[in-house]
């Protein structure tokens, strides 16, 4: 249903032009602003005005978007409260959800995902300096503009503080938070997560970029839920037919999706270098892996 009741208004000086879709806790719009231009403006919706825990963990996502700045992070500019909405203004992404972009334009070339995952892994690097773990790493998840070449992170809703104190949690133990389909095991347990989340997060999004699958084929939640706690994912150079990689880079997302944390890169900075360092060589070798990463196109 169209949520949209809200256009032509002017929120704190954001004049709302155009709806732009809902997810389950806000409505968006474009927005003109007089010194800013051009903004994305995310309302709470009505029915969880009224919900303590909606609220802070609304207000939540605005303040950890505000405590990061980086070029891969799509910028907060303001929130609160305005007559009675509450609001969170954002830089306005160009492009689309690189879910979208992937659906249209199928599984990617290497050297176009070394590129992505290049500069996810730079803005989550600087998300977990700040002491932000993301919890919410999936494709929907980030902007991504064909035209450049540039993706950027967004929505840090369910994002914690990684010096949080458990009693200051909104997830109750026991459940988890995130999409079922990206989470890292350890998140099933409803327990604290740290960084290592988010490196696995990124692998699931790196094997789905490459190959078009996920690591695992559950077929609804119980069996997905299944899967990821006792069975290893797909190989990569098995989730599709027909498209194989070379050895180093399987074993790099192979490693980034290991359950065992002992063994999953420590941190998402290790796994995008490594990453990176693979699709090299998958890169044409006449111009090199930066030639390739940077060339009109990507592919």
């Amino acid at each position: 249903m169209n949520g949209d009741v809200l256009t032509g208004r002017t929120i704190a000086g954001y004049h709302l032009t155009k709806y732009v879709g809902e997810g389950g806790t806000a409505t968006v719009y474009r927005a003109e602003h007089p010194e800013r231009g051009v903004a994305a403006v995310k309302i709470l919706r009505s029915r969880l005005a009224q919900d303590p825990v909606a609220v802070k963990r609304f207000l939540r996502e605005a303040e950890y978007g505000a405590r990061v700045s980086h070029p891969n992070i799509v910028r907060t500019y303001d929130y609160g409260q305005f007559e009675g909405l509450h609001y969170l203004a954002l830089e306005w992404a160009e492009g689309e959800p690189l879910a979208e972009f992937v659906n249209r334009s199928g599984h990617l070339a290497p050297v176009l995902v070394a590129k992505i995952v290049e500069q996810i892994g730079a803005a989550l690097t600087a998300a977990h300096r700040a002491g932000i773990i993301h919890r919410d790493l999936k494709p929907a998840n980030i902007m991504y503009d064909p035209a450049q070449q540039t993706a950027k992170l967004l929505d840090f809703g369910i994002a914690r503080d990684a010096e949080l104190n458990p009693e200051e949690r909104l997830t109750r133990a026991g459940f988890f938070v995130g999409t079922l389909q990206y989470v890292a095991p350890e998140t099933l347990s409803g327990e604290l997560v740290k960084e290592q989340a988010d490196v696995y997060s990124l692998a699931t999004i790196t094997y789905y970029l490459l190959t078009g699958c996920l690591p695992f084929t559950g077929k609804n939640p119980r069996e997905l839920f299944q899967q990821l706690l006792t069975q290893a994912p797909i190989p990569l150079n098995e989730a599709r037919r027909g498209v194989r990689f070379p050895h180093a880079v399987e074993a790099t997302v192979m490693r980034g999706l290991e359950r065992d944390l002992s063994k999953r890169y420590r941190t998402v900075e290790e796994f995008a270098r490594a990453f990176c360092a693979a699709a090299r060589d998958e890169a044409p070798k006449r111009g090199g892996f930066l030639t390739g990463l940077f060339r009109k196109g990507g592919e």
